[in-house]
């Protein structure tokens, strides 16, 4: 699998964002969803990476800096001819390891509520975030939950 920083050109990208997006809306209640439009994710304080095996790709994340030390975990997407099969688990480990490699200190995202959010909250917590405060802009509500990790 490679992973490499992601312009957000390719149709297979911008299909894989719109599956997310309309993830995020079908599983969330009205208002809740802070995903990133396709806008939001060429922002110059936001990197995209994506996922590929051969000509296909397999998943995307992405990582929004906020300032020197932190930042927070966006659109992480793995295409549905992939999952298990680890790629979310490499695509969150390399975007840590970019993290590390910034001088960030604190990786946050926060994420929904229910049994499709289950799975990503299963690998986010094997890898070490807990559950936190709400952080940058978000309000706290029965649906949203935010998570915090040191690195």
């Amino acid at each position: 699998m490679d992973i490499r920083v992601d312009d957000l050109s390719s149709t297979a990208t911008q299909a894989l964002l719109r599956l997310h997006l309309a993830g995020m809306h079908s599983n969330s209640p009205p208002g809740q969803v802070f995903a990133l439009d396709l806008s939001g994710l060429k922002a110059p304080n936001v990197t995209v990476w994506s996922a590929w095996q051969g000509e296909h790709i397999c998943g995307i994340g992405a990582l929004k800096q906020f300032h020197a030390t932190s930042g927070e975990i966006k659109s992480m997407r793995t295409h549905p001819d992939y999952l298990r099969r680890g790629v979310a688990a490499a695509l969150l480990e390399h975007i840590i390891g970019q993290a590390r490699e910034r001088g960030l200190r604190r990786l946050s995202l926060e994420t929904g509520s229910g049994d499709a959010f289950e799975p990503a909250l299963a690998l986010y917590r094997r890898r070490g975030f807990v559950n936190g405060e709400a952080f940058s802009d978000y309000q706290k509500s029965d649906f949203n939950q935010f998570l915090h990790l040191a690195i």
